[in-house]
């Protein structure tokens, strides 16, 4: 800066147009761009700084060197080089780059190993009375399709038991896509009641059977969106279709249970408000190879602890990392003969007796002051024993004197009457 400045009082005699007061004018502009750039490093963050480094080494190799023979050039505006515009990866309409970031719960992998404990004894409805366990599989490979797509038309809305006790029903009708052309309404409506909306599953059924025989061959579609076409086939019915029929996994099946325990556990980013969100919030983040089993555990897991009211947090190993835990059932123990979590039951049953006992000796150490009931009587019971003992004990007295007839039957209507 200093030999710049040298060289221009040297040269500016001898050059036209130049004068002392723009020289300094030039030398303080020159100063407060430096004093802007230092200023805007310190405060800007690593990707800025490599931008500026790179701005100044350009501006370095366009700075003139000295002249070794002492002869000075003239003084020159600085050039700016431009540099074209370098397409980011990912980058928005308006310019800003952005990168999206994978998210995932911070433990889920945790609470996933408690929920498989406690569903170690396969012993919810859904283990013995599931999709899984509704068809025939002796019969040819197109009817187990076809009677796995009918046990989860039948299921939605509806418990395992009742679904159960239907498809036995049905396939001791021969359940088959030609028995349910073949057969009339209302005799398909009295094997499949009491499921929920028997009436509008009756019509679904039909008409789905009738697509399939007349487009498919008799056979279900092999694909999520050929099922999904079917009348009363939803996304939940499609892909556990397509994982029990066809053993294939297209999506993971979400139902009342998985979309209640993600909500409650924390698995979506936000609290969601149907199923299908729920689906496509856990796809995002969830390894596919957890997909197939994920519906069986939370589904087990709904129907025996983490119930829709008043869940069981006080059996529940995810207790004390569930962000919903003791929000709605702080105090509440499962009943004797219920399904128990895994751990220590016999603990619990131990507490339950000990409860009993209490309460037993609480009875017996209460004083019998009232006879007859266990609260005091009101003052309306008071008033009629009194009215009744003064009736009483005035007939026992004229019956013995003998006097005043007419005193002791009005005396008697009155006490009728009260």
């Amino acid at each position: 800066m200093f030999l710049a400045t040298r060289s221009v009082c040297a040269c500016a005699p001898h050059t036209q147009g130049y004068t002392v007061n723009k020289v300094i004018k030039v030398i303080k502009t020159s100063l407060s761009k430096e004093r802007k750039v230092v200023t805007g490093l310190a405060q800007a963050g690593p990707a800025d700084k490599v931008k500026a480094n790179r701005g100044a080494k350009c501006r370095m190799v366009e700075e003139p060197a000295e002249d070794p023979g002492g002869s000075h050039a003239p003084l020159r505006s600085p050039r700016r080089l431009r540099r074209g515009h370098v397409k980011v990866e990912y980058e928005d309409q308006a310019g800003l780059s952005f990168k999206k970031e994978r998210w995932e719960p911070p433990d889920w992998r945790r609470q996933l190993g408690f929920i498989r404990e406690m569903r170690s004894g396969r012993d919810a409805p859904v283990d013995q009375m599931g999709a899984e366990k509704c068809y025939d599989r002796k019969a040819p490979p197109e009817v187990m399709r076809y009677q796995v797509l009918v046990s989860l038309m039948l299921s939605s809305q509806t418990k395992d038991q009742v679904t159960a006790a239907a498809m036995e029903r049905l396939r001791a009708h021969d359940l088959s896509v030609t028995s349910v052309l073949n057969m009339d309404e209302n005799k398909l409506g009295k094997l499949i009641y009491p499921v929920g909306f028997w009436k509008t599953k009756v019509k679904y059924l039909k008409q789905a059977t009738e697509m399939i025989h007349r487009e498919y061959g008799g056979d279900i579609p092999d694909t999520p969106e050929g099922l999904v076409r079917l009348p009363g086939v939803g996304p939940k019915m499609a892909h556990l279709a397509m994982d029990i029929a066809w053993k294939r996994v297209s999506g993971i099946g979400v139902d009342t249970h998985v979309h209640r325990i993600s909500n409650r556990l924390g698995w979506t980013r936000t609290a969601t408000k149907n199923p299908e969100v729920t689906r496509r919030e856990l796809e995002e983040w969830l390894p596919r190879d957890l997909w197939s089993e994920i519906n069986w555990l939370l589904v087990g897991f709904g129907q025996q602890v983490c119930l829709p009211v008043s869940p069981l947090c006080s059996t529940c190993l995810n207790q004390n990392n569930c962000p919903s835990a003791h929000a709605v059932s702080p105090t509440r123990r499962p009943k004797p003969g219920s399904p128990l979590s895994p751990r220590d039951p016999a603990i619990l049953l131990k507490n339950s007796e000990i409860k009993a006992e209490t309460s037993m000796l609480q009875i017996k150490e209460e004083p019998d002051t009232i006879p007859f009931s266990v609260s005091r009587p009101g003052r309306k019971t008071e008033k009629k024993t009194r009215t009744k003992a003064a009736c009483t004990g005035k007939r026992s007295e004229e019956s013995r004197d003998g006097k005043n007839v007419a005193r002791a039957q009005r005396t008697r209507t009155e006490c009728r009457r009260r």
